[in-house]
Parts: structure tokens; sequence; C-alpha cells
């Protein structure tokens, strides 16, 4: 599997799944553009990444803003000439039901988990569709396969993040565009909000009684999905909606 001569577009690009997603493609052959909002950890990447010889850049954007998807995509262009590859992985998880969820929370995690892959897609399209191919990834949850309680924000982007996913997949099929989405679990990454906590392992032990295979992903396990459905390996693959849960959603 080799990623040479594409340029692959990854954001939330510093830390858990992004960032294993990242050192894949890299090890690969991928040229890289890196998407996040910490302009220092960004830089870091960016720099360990070329002296182990990939060409990367890093685009500081908040996804929240409108403007920011067109922005990271004319640097992508501008630095390498065309897009192959857009992984939305960038999220942003707050708890809370209905009641509890205020305007403010809601119109943040929709604007980072669905508007900003969204408009991001919109902005990579049209250069996929000049070279006739592409792959897009979005990285939903397998929240937005099943319900689940206290996060009603986030399952609802998810899950609208799943039919744009099908969408997509369907109206750019006969560009050679293909779309999918990864659903991973629950997964060792900063989102599960374990890093620094005394309790680590017996809370990822809680976490993981509840999942059939007994534990909580490694972010290395949900990046090999990611990375394949990106490569020419999944070329028969397209509005695929990808479970990565250890079996969570088939209960």
């Amino acid at each position: 599997m080799s990623f040479a001569n594409q340029v692959c577009i990854v954001t939330g690009a510093t830390s858990g799944i992004g960032l294993a997603v990242v050192n894949q493609l890299a090890a690969k052959g991928a040229d890289l553009v890196l998407v996040g909002r910490n302009q220092a950890k960004g830089d870091a990447l960016t720099a360990s990444l070329k002296a182990a010889g990939t060409r990367a850049c890093f685009a500081a954007a908040d996804l929240g803003n409108k403007e920011a998807a067109q922005q990271v995509c004319v640097a992508a262009i501008e630095q390498f000439g065309r897009i192959d590859v857009l992984i939305n992985n960038a999220g942003l998880l707050m708890k809370g039901n209905v009641l509890e969820c205020t305007d403010a929370d809601w119109d943040s995690v929709l604007d980072i988990n669905l508007s900003a892959a969204f408009r991001l897609s919109r902005a990579a399209l049209p250069s996929m569709i000049r070279q006739a191919g592409g792959s897009i990834i979005n990285i939903a949850s397998d929240w937005a396969l099943m319900g689940a309680k206290n996060a009603t924000a986030y399952c609802v982007s998810k899950a609208a993040l799943t039919q744009l996913t099908r969408c997509m997949a369907l109206d750019f099929a006969g560009n050679g565009i293909r779309v999918n989405a990864v659903c991973p679990g629950d997964t060792d990454t900063p989102m599960l909000g374990l890093d620094a906590d005394n309790d680590r392992q017996q809370k990822m032990q809680n976490y993981g009684a509840d999942i059939p295979l007994g534990r909580v992903a490694h972010s290395t396990e949900v990046a090999n999905v990611v990375v394949f459905l990106a490569s020419k390996e999944a070329s028969f693959m397209t509005g695929a909606l990808v479970p990565v849960d250890g079996g969570t959603s088939a209960q």
C-alpha cells in the first residue's frame, strides 16, 4: 500500500486518531497537509515529519470558522498542486441531554463535527473532480449507529455525518471519488479523558467491560481502517459506514 505522490489533508492531525493516521500515511509516502488549532504542536509535528523525509505543511485553523475550510484547501493546492485524500477527523464531544445542551453547545458540536466536514469536502471536491479521482474519509462514531445517553448533540452530529457520507458517495461516484465513514468506539485518545487520570488503568478496564472484545481500541487500530479506506486497496468501497468498535454496535 503506497501513497506516493498523493496529497492528503488530515484534520485534528496533532493527537489521537488523527496523529495515528498521519504517522501511517507518512510511512507510506504521502504528502501531508496537517490541520489543527495548536500552532506549536502543529509546527513541531511538521518539523518531525520533514526531518524523516516526509513533505508536510501545517495549516492552523479553527474549523468552526466558515472561511477556514476554503483556506485549508487553497493552502494545500498552493503547496502541493492537488488534493487526493481528505480525512475529516476533527471532532468535539460535549456531554448532556436535550435539557442540558445549550444553544451554544449545540452549535459548537454541529459546527465542528458536521459543518466543518461539509465545508472541507465542498472545498476539496473540485480538485478531485479535475483529477477524476479522490477519497474522503469521515470519522464518525459508533454512536452514529445507535443511541447513547447524555450526548445528544454529539450523537446527532455523527449520525448526520454518516448521512452526508452516503449522499456524497452517490453524488460523486461518477467522478471516481469514493466517500466512506469510519465509526470508532471508545478509543484510547485524549477525547476519552483519561490521560492525566490517576485511576487510568481501572477506568480503561471499566470502559472495556462493556465492549465485546473486552477493551478499548488503540488509535492505531482505527487508523489502520482509515488508511485502508483511503487507499486504492479499497477501490470498490464507497458509501460504507465501517464500525471499529470491538463489536459494540453489533449488540
